[in-house]
């Protein structure tokens, strides 16, 4: 940098050069230029610096009412202006710092802290805020990520993902109703099986999802047990008596949303289950996705020389090669998201099982593998909702030929034949390409008019 295009900061260690358009400080500014990893790519995640806005100015009411000689109301008002800005989304260009920093997040903490102290600074017109002594009031890089990731987290999944996945499930039960009384080939190992109502296989989706938010749902509670108040190890230094609850009050009068302070800290900072088993539950979403959406593109195959027993929407064109052909690329896209949520759920529980002593030392991994899974598997079930089940069609006519080709409906013969005698059936018309009607009456075992009393397909269901 030229001299006239920076300012010079100072930190514990020393004088550093920081861009002169820039509200971040010395600290910032030497992680910035000591981890060159992944620069402008895998920047710390957007929700965590909101959930970090919400925790400063929350720590910032906090502090004013247990100390206002120390936290006036001057500092306590600026910190709030700019943390209104971080929450708002604003200001993104100020937090450059990469995932791959220190383990425990510092470097983002302190980002957080020169930037709401020179933002606040500028907009008060004089040296008002400090970043350690007022930003950084009662609290430890230690107990402030933790908090954010599970904020972020938290408010992800409520705001975020359990929405999207209702929007489905609301299609799905629409589906259902639509499709009541089309009865097709069910199918297990891959193979024909008894016959199903389409209304009752697409339930089986539904429920699944229904279930998956259950689970999601049952996770948010341990989730919203916030660590901020336990400072550097857990013990609370430096924080006043009864921070740590008026804080998480506060918090959840920002968010709107029910948050509590951790009981025991110590747990609270070296420990990541609640995001482990939080991120499981939407692993398990991941998993449901990718059954469904599998189901989907093999029940849409062909057009001709697949299954064939639905329509989906033709969105582009599928081939640079083949004319005409349409792929389901909206089935693709969830499995492939589905995909790298199952892999961020091995890095999050790697990472989880690394705490040491007072503190794990992975938290940004953590954070931006669970905020990405949720981000991805968000948007991915609403495209998929939007381009692909929203325009689902039912092939009764291919459901009806292959319904009546199944050998498989020779199980309806079994209380009248006997299992094996149904078996030998079955073998018989495969091998001679004819009907089960056919391979029944010529092995004996029932008669034509008797076979045609007891075999009724669509009622098997």
């Amino acid at each position: 940098m030229e001299e006239k295009d920076y300012r010079i900061e100072h930190d514990s260690m020393g004088e550093v050069r920081v861009p002169k358009d820039k509200f971040w400080g010395a600290q910032t500014q030497r992680s910035h230029e000591n981890f060159e990893i992944g620069v402008g790519v895998e920047t710390m995640p957007k929700e965590i610096l909101k959930a970090f806005g919400i925790l400063k100015k929350a720590a910032a009411l906090a502090n004013h009412d247990l100390q206002p000689q120390r936290m006036t109301e001057d500092k306590c008002s600026t910190i709030g202006r700019v943390c209104d800005e971080m929450i708002r989304g604003n200001m993104t260009e100020e937090f450059p710092l990469v995932v791959w920093q220190t383990g425990s997040g510092t470097q983002s903490n302190m980002n957080v802290n020169e930037v709401v102290a020179n933002k606040g600074n500028h907009l008060f017109g004089d040296k008002l805020l400090h970043p350690n002594d007022d930003v950084n009031m009662s609290q430890s890089s230690n107990d402030t990520f933790p908090t954010a990731l599970h904020i972020a987290s938290a408010l992800m999944l409520e705001e975020k993902l359990l929405p999207s996945v209702t929007t489905l499930i609301e299609e799905f039960k629409r589906l259902e109703k639509e499709n009541e009384g089309i009865v097709k080939t069910g199918r297990t190992h891959l193979q024909d099986a008894v016959p199903i109502a389409f209304s009752q296989e697409i339930s089986g989706w539904r429920s699944s999802l229904e279930r998956d938010v259950e689970m999601i749902q049952l996770s948010l509670k341990p989730l919203k047990e916030l660590a901020l108040g336990g400072t550097a190890v857990g013990t609370g230094l430096n924080a006043p008596g009864g921070f740590d609850e008026k804080v998480a009050s506060y918090i959840s009068t920002i968010t709107g949303s029910d948050f509590t302070t951790a009981e025991n800290k110590f747990h609270a900072l070296s420990s990541r289950d609640e995001v482990v088993f939080a991120h499981g539950a939407v692993k398990a979403l991941a998993c449901d996705m990718m059954k469904i959406a599998n189901d989907v593109r093999w029940l849409a195959s062909g057009p001709r020389c697949g299954l064939g027993e639905i329509t989906i929407p033709a969105n582009e064109p599928g081939s640079s090669i083949m004319p005409g052909k349409v792929n389901p690329t909206q089935c693709e896209a969830v499995t492939m998201v589905a995909v790298q949520v199952m892999g961020n759920d091995t890095a999050i529980g790697v990472a989880a099982s690394q705490g040491n002593f007072e503190l794990n030392v992975f938290l940004p991994v953590i954070a931006y593998n669970f905020t990405q899974s949720v981000r991805l598997l968000s948007e991915a079930i609403l495209s998929f909702h939007k381009h692909c089940i929203v325009g689902l069609k039912a092939n009764k006519e291919k459901m009806h030929e292959n319904l009546h080709r199944s050998l498989m409906l020779v199980t309806a013969l079994n209380p009248y034949i006997g299992y094996e005698n149904a078996a030998k059936c079955a073998h018989k018309a495969f091998e001679e390409n004819i009907s089960l009607k056919e391979a029944c009456v010529e092995l004996g075992f029932l008669t034509s008019e008797r076979f045609d009393e007891v075999f009724h397909p669509e009622e098997m269901v």
